[in-house]
C-alpha cells in the first residue's frame, strides 16, 4: 500500500566549455638598414590579428521550455539548472536520462558533442516553428496536438545519481539492477496490455514515442486529455485492455464483479496469477509461467547482483537478492518477503523492492503489478523511529478505540518508516506524473498478517525547486492569504504526513483483518477496499498529527504545518478528478473528496466565496480552522475505522455517495479545485544514473 504524490532533485558536477587557440601571430618590427647598403625591400604589412572563435552560446531556449521540448522530441536530455545565471545551457548543466533507448553522449571532455548540437538545433526549430503538420489529415493533426497537450501536463523532475567514483562493488550492483529494471518494464507492459504496441508509432512522431514511454502505453492519463477521443500515442487509438484477464471478458464493464461472484474467484483473483481462457474455461496461470523468459532473465541478474556483493556489511541485502531471484522462478513471493523484512536502515545502505506488489493499476484491483523501487537509505529516518517507536502500542490502542467492536487492539510489530532516496523506479512504480511518496509492504503473506512488514518514505521525490514553486503557486490559487501564511513545503513537513500515513496502514483493521472470515477485498470488492484502506491511512495521518502533538511527541507548530500540507495534498488529488479515462475510480481522488467534504461539513475547512485567494487573482478561497481540525479528523477516523471494523459495505457506499457522487455545493467546489489545480503541470519524475 502506498501514498501518492499528486503535485509536484536535482544536482550535477563536471566542467567548462570549449577553448579555441587564436590563429596568426604578430610580426616583430624590422631592424633599421645599414648606411652602406641599399635599403631593403619594405617588409610585408602585418596580418590583422584574428579574433578567437567563440564557443557557441546555447541561449535561445529558457530552461523549463528546453526540458519541455526535449520531451516532445523524445530526447533523453535534461537541463538541470542554470548554475551560473548565464541564460545559456552549459556542458556541466545537462544530464542524460535513463530511457527506452540509450542516451547519446551529450558531453565529452567538458564540451558539448555533435549529438547535443544537433539536438539543440532541432529544439530551436520547434521553438520557432512548432511541430510540423504538413501532409497530415485533420484527424492525425488533432491526435498529435492532443499528445502534446498530454505531455505538457507533466513537467520533468530529475532524480540523478552519480556512481562514477563509487566502489566497484556498488557499480556492479547498480549495473545489474538497471538490467532488472529494463526487464521489469517488459513484464509490466505485458500486464498492462501494451507490449509491442510502440512499433505502430509513426516514425516522424517523437512526441507519441515520448507519451508511450511516460505512460507505459498509448493511453492518455492527464485530467484534461484522458477523456479526449483523439488523445493516443497510436493512430489506431486502441482501447485499454489489460493483459492479466482475457480480452473477451473485458468487453463487459462489470467483468470484475462477475469474477468476484464465481465459486472459483479465490483462485482466479489470486494476486500472483494471470487469468487465461482455454477451451472456454478460465484458469489462473502463475506469473512464473506466464512471463517465464523475462522472469528467468530477472532471476539471473538478481543472482549476479548478489554475487557482486563481497562486503560483510551488506549480508542482509545479499540474502534478499538471492531470495528474490528464486521467487522469480517459483512464484513464492512470501519466501522473499522474509529476508526483505529483515533489512533496515542499520544493516544495509541499499533499499530494493522487486517483484509484484500493488494492485491499483488494473480495473479489478486484484492482480499485483511488477515493479522495481531501488534507493539508498537516508539515515534521517532513525530520528523519526526513535520518536515514534515508544508510542506504537499507544497508537494502536487509540485506533482500536475509534474502530470499536468487533475490532480489538492487537500487538503491533511493524517497522516505522525508513527514509529512502530513490535512484530508480520502474514498472508499476514508475508513475507518469506524481509518484509514490510512501509505501508499506508486503500486502499478502505471513510477513503482512503478522505485522512484520516494512514501510518506507521516499523523501527525495518531487523535492526540486521547480516542483515546490509549482505546488506553492497552485496552493496560492486555492488558499486564503492567512492560511497560505502557514504553508511550508520543506521536506520535514512533507515527510511527517507520509510517515504517519504509512504507520496508520499497519494499525487498526488492516488488510489481514477479517470479519466473519472474510477479508476486506471479499467484503467490499477490490476497488472499494483499496480506497477505504487508503482513506483510513490518510485520515489516520491527520488524526495522529494532532494526537502526537497533544502527547508532546511532536512540536505543535510542526503539527499545524503538517495538517495544512495534508489538506494541500487532498486538494491536489481532488484536482485530478474522480475517475480514470477508463471509468475506474481513482482511489486517492475518492478518499480526498471524502476527507475534504467531511472537514467542510465539520467546519474545519471553510470556503469564502467573496474573498480573494492568496495569489491575489482568484475569487473564492479555502481557509483552515486549526482549532477545529483535530476533532474533525477524529470524527472521520471513527467513521472510517468503524466501517472497516464491522465490514460495513453499506456505510462505505454512503460515504462515497455523499462526497463523491452526490450533486450539490461540494461537487461544485470540486470543479473549482480541478480548474485551478490543473493549471500547473504535475511533476513527471525522470531518472539519470551515471556509472
Amino acid at each position: 500500500m502506498k501514498i501518492s504524490l499528486s503535485i509536484p532533485p536535482s544536482r550535477r558536477a563536471p566542467l567548462a566549455g570549449l577553448a579555441a587557440l587564436a590563429a596568426g601571430a604578430a610580426c616583430s618590427a624590422p631592424h633599421p638598414p645599414l648606411p652602406a647598403e641599399p635599403p631593403p625591400a619594405a617588409p610585408p604589412a602585418p596580418a590583422p590579428t584574428q579574433a578567437a572563435p567563440q564557443a557557441p552560446r546555447f541561449d535561445q531556449i529558457p530552461r523549463l521550455e528546453l526540458n519541455r521540448i526535449a520531451v516532445e522530441l523524445d530526447l533523453p536530455l535534461f537541463w538541470i539548472a542554470d548554475r551560473n545565471g548565464s541564460g545559456a545551457v552549459d556542458p556541466d548543466e545537462v544530464s542524460a536520462l535513463w530511457y527506452h533507448t540509450p542516451a547519446p553522449a551529450w558531453v565529452a571532455s567538458g564540451a558539448f558533442t555533435p549529438a547535443f548540437t544537433s539536438a539543440y538545433a532541432a529544439m530551436t526549430k520547434v521553438k520557432a516553428e512548432g511541430h510540423l503538420r504538413a501532409g497530415l489529415d485533420e484527424a492525425e493533426v488533432r491526435r498529435r496536438d492532443a499528445v502534446l497537450a498530454e505531455l505538457a501536463a507533466g513537467r520533468p523532475s530529475l532524480l540523478r545519481a552519480d556512481f562514477r567514483g563509487a566502489p566497484a562493488e556498488d557499480r556492479a550492483i547498480v549495473g545489474h539492477l538497471l538490467k532488472v529494471a529494463e526487464l521489469i518494464e517488459q513484464i509490466h507492459a505485458k500486464q498492462l496490455g501494451s507490449a509491442g504496441m510502440a512499433d505502430q508509432i509513426p516514425a516522424d512522431d517523437p512526441a507519441s514515442r515520448a507519451l508511450f514511454w511516460r505512460n507505459q502505453g498509448p493511453w492518455c492519463q492527464q485530467p484534461r486529455t484522458r477523456d479526449d477521443p483523439s488523445c493516443s500515442a497510436l493512430p489506431s487509438k486502441p482501447p485499454r485492455v489489460t493483459g492479466v484477464y482475457p480480452a473477451r471478458l473485458q468487453q463487459d464493464k462489470k467483468f470484475c464483479a462477475a469474477l468476484e461472484a464465481r465459486p472459483d474467484q479465490k483462485a482466479l483473483l489470486s494476486p500472483f496469477t494471470v487469468v487465461v481462457e482455454e477451451r472456454g474455461a478460465l484458469k489462473a496461470v502463475p506469473y512464473s509461467e506466464a512471463y517465464k523468459p523475462e522472469m528467468e532473465a530477472v532471476s539471473r541478474e538478481l543472482k549476479a547482483a548478489a554475487e557482486a556483493i563481497q562486503s560483510p556489511s551488506e549480508a542482509a541485502f545479499k540474502a534478499y537478492l538471492l531470495a528474490a531471484s528464486q521467487a522469480f522462478l517459483d512464484n513464492r513471493w512470501e519466501l522473499a518477503d522474509e529476508p526483505w523484512a529483515k533489512m533496515n536502515a542499520e544493516n544495509s545502505a541499499w533499499y530494493l523492492r522487486v517483484g509484484p506488489d500493488e494492485t491499483y493499476w488494473e480495473p479489478c484491483s486484484r492482480k499485483a503489478g511488477f515493479h522495481v523501487s531501488f534507493a539508498r537509505i537516508n539515515q534521517e529516518s532513525l530520528t523519526w523511529q526513535k520518536k515514534l517507536d515508544p508510542v506504537k502500542a499507544d497508537m494502536e490502542t487509540a485506533f482500536a478505540g475509534l474502530a470499536g467492536a468487533p475490532y480489538r487492539a492487537r500487538r503491533v510489530a511493524f517497522h516505522l518508516p525508513d527514509f529512502i532516496d530513490v535512484l530508480l523506479n520502474a514498472g508499476e512504480s514508475r508513475a507518469a506524473t506524481g509518484g509514490t511518496s510512501g509505501q508499506s509492504l508486503p500486502n499478502w503473506g505471513p510477513v503482512a498478517t503478522e505485522g512484520r512488514g516494512r514501510t518506507v518514505v521516499m523523501v527525495n521525490l518531487l523535492q526540486d525547486d521547480d516542483s515546490r514553486a509549482a505546488l506553492r503557486e497552485a496552493a496560492a490559487s486555492l488558499l486564503c492569504k492567512t492560511t497560505m501564511e502557514s504553508v511550508s513545503l520543506e521536506r520535514p513537513v512533507a515527510a511527517l504526513g507520509t510517515v504517519l500515513h504509512e504507520a496508520a496502514h499497519n494499525l487498526g483493521p488492516a488488510q489481514g483483518y477479517k470479519v466473519q472470515g472474510k477479508t476486506d477485498d471479499e467484503l467490499f470488492g477490490g476497488p472499494l477496499a483499496v480506497m477505504l484502506e487508503e482513506l483510513k491511512a490518510q485520515t489516520g495521518a491527520l488524526f495522529f498529527t494532532g494526537w502526537l502533538a497533544q502527547k508532546g511527541v511532536l512540536d505543535p507548530a510542526l503539527a499545524r504545518m503538517s495538517e495544512v500540507r495534508d489538506v494541500i495534498w487532498a486538494l491536489g488529488q481532488v484536482g485530478q478528478g474522480m475517475y480514470t479515462a477508463g471509468g475506474e475510480p481513482r482511489p486517492y481522488g475518492h478518499l480526498a473528496a471524502i476527507q475534504l467534504g467531511s472537514l467542510l461539513d465539520a467546519g474545519a475547512i471553510g470556503f469564502h466565496r467573496g474573498e480573494t485567494a492568496a495569489n491575489g487573482a482568484d475569487k473564492g478561497c479555502f481557509s483552515i480552522q486549526s482549532d477545529k481540525l483535530p476533532a474533525a479528523a477524529e470524527a472521520l477516523a471513527r467513521t472510517v475505522l468503524g466501517i472497516k471494523a464491522r465490514g460495513d459495505k453499506a456505510g462505505a457506499l454512503r460515504l462515497r455517495e455523499t462526497y463523491v457522487e452526490k450533486a450539490g455545493a461540494w461537487k461544485a467546489l470540486r470543479g473549482v479545485i480541478e480548474e485551478r489545480m490543473q493549471r500547473m503541470p504535475l511533476g513527471s519524475v525522470v531518472y539519470a544514473i551515471e556509472l
